[in-house]
């Protein structure tokens, strides 16, 4: 069992910047592939981020590439999305999942945190 716990979230202004993270128990962090995703009221989830075991290899959704990142420390235990330029449409709870070792842009992770709130005023 892996359980995950956001925080960071928040409020700020368009072009402002937050940087999430994601906590996780266990000690075996290392053996899993860490992803961002986020819902916006009224749509569906949308993935946003991925990171390999190793953080040898990151992918992103077109909508926030060039404005975030995706790290993570494996001695922490942690996951980080580092968010700049931020625009109103990034405005949702964004959630951290795990995906036993392989990478993937889909939904198909096995755990899930309980998600962050984040906003974007105009």
């Amino acid at each position: 069992q892996v359980q995950l716990v956001e925080s960071g979230g928040g409020l700020v202004e368009t072009g402002g910047s937050l940087r999430p993270s994601c906590a996780a128990s266990g000690r075996t962090f290392s053996s899993y592939a860490m992803g961002w995703f986020r819902q916006a009221p009224g749509k569906e989830r949308e993935f946003v981020a991925a990171i390999s075991l190793s953080a040898g290899n990151t992918v992103y959704a077109d909508s926030v590439k060039g404005r975030f990142t995706i790290s993570r420390d494996n001695a922490k235990n942690t996951v980080y999305l580092q968010m700049n330029n931020l625009k109103p449409e990034d405005t949702a709870v964004y959630y951290c999942a795990a995906r036993r070792f392989t990478i993937s842009q889909y939904g198909n992770y096995d755990y899930w945190g309980q998600g962050t709130q984040v906003t974007v005023s105009s």
